[in-house]
């Protein structure tokens, strides 16, 4: 979104953002995106994926989506769907950062709130001998009171639970020099897997790319990151996370659902209703119709329009 890149202070952002809590929701989305875009929304009658996402926010009331944003409560759902082993090890959960008990955790893992997007509220730890407790605690304190949903409007975030914080194991791969794990992001329409973009090497020189619902890879889609000149070779068992991405995806008329894989295990990351909350700047521009398109085409759409 340009007003980060105006606005480099999130804290500042948010204040900024909550100032305009007052306006409605179809008026703060149409400021924003003419921010980001220089261009106002078609939010009567959308055509872009940007647009419907910002259209999504605004009139999708799916109660359970508000289990699904939540990083807690979503592991019941995916336990439900398609079985705990997918789930990666969850050491502890709270709501106090000064109750975390450092001492019985291991050396490696992952701290997060449970209502934390786009990357906020992660504090990874590589080695716990290292780590300053005291600043750990106070860095995590500052999560409290975020309202991610008075900046981007986002209705999941609205009526989610109070945020809680929790600890899961660091997943790594020897795969990326960098330490970072292949993240598969499958873009599922009523149910239905149409395109995957992988993010790799996150940490270091990071790259995404774009697949088809055919697995061909598309060389001249670029989004927010510089595609591959030479892309990954696929896993082995990719018609297996196309299958879990659709199981975890069929409840909804759109979803993107966050995979890994390390050594062919498939091990569940998100469910992720508003990709970059509608602000992202595709190259060639058509493809952000192509998105809309298949947005619009969606049971959901149809019988509201």
């Amino acid at each position: 979104m340009q007003i980060k890149k105006l606005i480099k202070s999130q804290r500042l952002r948010h204040y900024l953002m909550k100032c305009g809590f007052w306006l409605p929701d179809k008026i703060m989305l149409s400021i924003q995106y003419r921010l980001t875009f220089g261009r106002w929304p078609n939010l009567k009658h959308p055509e872009r994926f940007t647009e419907w996402i910002q259209w999504y926010k605004m009139h999708y009331r799916n109660p359970v989506i508000l289990q699904c944003v939540d990083k807690f409560r979503v592991r019941d759902y995916v336990r439900d769907k398609i079985g705990e082993e997918y789930l990666v090890t969850l050491y502890a959960v709270t709501t106090n950062a000064s109750s975390i008990d450092f001492d019985a955790l291991p050396t490696k893992f992952v701290i997060k709130t449970t209502d934390g997007g786009s990357g906020d509220n992660v504090l990874i730890v590589r080695d716990k001998s290292s780590l300053n407790i005291s600043d750990a605690i106070k860095h995590i304190d500052s999560w409290k009171g975020k309202k991610y949903y008075i900046i981007s409007r986002e209705w999941a975030y609205r009526g989610a639970k109070s945020s809680q914080i929790i600890i899961e194991k660091l997943l790594e791969s020897d795969a990326n020099a960098d330490g970072s794990i292949d993240d598969y992001k499958f873009l599922c329409f009523d149910g239905k897997f149409k395109y995957l973009w992988i993010d790799k090497d996150r940490y270091s020189n990071h790259h995404r790319g774009f697949w088809d619902e055919h697995l061909n890879f598309m060389p001249e889609v670029v989004s927010d990151h510089p595609t591959f000149s030479t892309p990954p070779v696929l896993p082995d068992n990719i018609a297996d996370m196309i299958s879990v991405a659709e199981e975890l995806a069929a409840d909804f008329p759109f979803v993107r659902v966050d995979l890994y894989n390390i050594s062919g295990k498939i091990i569940f990351g998100e469910l992720t209703f508003y990709p970059w909350s509608g602000y992202v700047r595709f190259t060639p521009d058509s493809f952000d119709f192509t998105l809309g398109k298949l947005f619009g085409q969606t049971a959901w759409v149809k019988k509201r329009i």
